[in-house]
């Protein structure tokens, strides 16, 4: 747990003569200057167990730990006729243990795969006609790990109404995978059979968000998500009724389709309640609802709280049966319990100082948020998350 809290502090140390410079900007003035804007600054710690690995067929630990580590930085220019150019510069670290990847190879003491780590940069433009309410945007991003290698790329559009209280917004992502294919299988070390394999994803999402009156936001939201290509996990074992032990098998496309609500009501000053719902379905036969809440609450000028719950189900997929429960008669087979079916449960707390003279001091550093989840699932899978967030503006 001490490896969050030094590297926030440790990041913080790197802004700090950055931060003493930049003056406070009280006017209208509108810097034609590319000027440093935000800076956040992120670490986690996340740890989970249970006992339903599909490394190993759906028996076995569960137990992983992950720390994460990002910095995300905005910078901000106006152009001569009055444009808003936003640029978010976003790179993340990651470093995970897992018993279950270390059992690919069920010979050795201990895998190459017991642990490993995860980069991911990623590079958004806005350009914001203030006065016309409208901004386009474009993106692109990368995440790489030891047997895994993803591009993404993304465009946007938002308008806002006449009365600038709604807003409509379309996104498309496509993120273009390679994944090697190694086995779960090997005397003493994992093998890999051809070279890669190609998963390609495509998403489309439209909102449109509304100011209802002073007290009650909502916005509503829709997305089509189409996956080709290589969908299973080559290292998934699926052992089946005859005792026969084979990789997991899927379809090679999937047609997701996530519908949500979002709702903000503000209880005067102090109190906001925030409800959110999601329903979703695919053509794998996987159905899930999902209901959120969150309300923070504002204890004093400088500190508040915001106590959230979760509640999650899922009717899992038809592809999915127990260890030793697949047949022959199978197309299609996995014992991976993610695709199975199950509830769940995930509720904290979030904290948020804001103090008049900066953290430590420093004044642009205004705002450290402390955030504890703590996940439960009826498949006996238990997880917990603690998050800290430090931001320069």
């Amino acid at each position: 747990m001490k490896r969050i809290f030094i590297t926030g502090l440790a990041l913080l140390g790197l802004f700090q003569l950055r931060a003493q410079n930049i003056p406070t900007d009280s006017t209208a003035y509108k810097s034609k200057k590319l000027k440093l804007e935000e800076v956040n600054l992120v670490s986690s710690y996340y740890k989970q167990d249970g006992n339903n690995s599909a490394v190993t067929g759906g028996t076995g630990s569960e137990h992983l730990t992950d720390i994460a580590n990002t910095i995300d930085v905005k910078l901000v220019k106006y152009g001569e006729t009055g444009i808003k150019h936003t640029f978010d510069i976003e790179a993340g670290i990651d470093h995970y243990t897992s018993a279950s990847s270390d059992m690919i190879d069920l010979s050795a003491n201990s895998s190459a795969s017991s642990s490993d780590n995860r980069f991911y940069p990623s590079l958004t433009y806005l350009r914001e006609n203030e006065a016309a309410g409208r901004t386009i945007g474009i993106g692109v991003s990368s995440s790489t790990e030891y047997d895994y290698q993803s591009f993404g790329g993304n465009i946007s559009f938002s308008q806002k109404t006449k009365d600038k209280n709604g807003e409509f917004t379309a996104k498309f992502q496509t993120f273009i995978d390679q994944l090697k294919l190694i086995q779960p299988v090997g005397a003493s070390t994992s093998e890999e059979y051809g070279s890669s394999a190609n998963r390609n994803t495509f998403a489309g999402t439209l909102s449109y968000s509304q100011i209802v009156n002073k007290n009650l936001q909502i916005m509503i939201i829709g997305d089509v998500i189409s996956q080709n290509g290589y969908l299973s996990l080559p290292f998934h074992r699926v052992y089946f009724a005859n005792g026969s032990v084979n990789q997991e098998k899927m379809p090679d496309t999937r047609l997701k389709i996530p519908l949500g609500f979002r709702a903000s009501y503000f209880l005067g000053d102090n109190m906001i309640i925030r409800a959110y719902y999601r329903y979703y379905t695919d053509d794998w036969s996987l159905k899930a609802h999902t209901a959120d809440l969150e309300i923070p609450v504002k204890l004093s000028q400088a500190f508040s709280i915001s106590p959230f719950y979760r509640y999650y189900t899922q009717t899992g997929t038809k592809y999915f049966k127990p260890y030793g429960e697949h047949t022959a008669a199978d197309a299609y087979y996995t014992s991976n319990y993610d695709l199975s079916k199950f509830d769940s449960s995930f509720f904290g707390m979030g904290m948020k100082f804001t103090p008049p003279n900066g953290i430590f001091g420093l004044k642009h550093w205004n705002t450290l948020e402390i955030r504890y989840g703590h996940y439960t699932r009826t498949t006996n899978m238990t997880s917990d998350i603690i998050s800290i967030n430090i931001k320069y503006k």
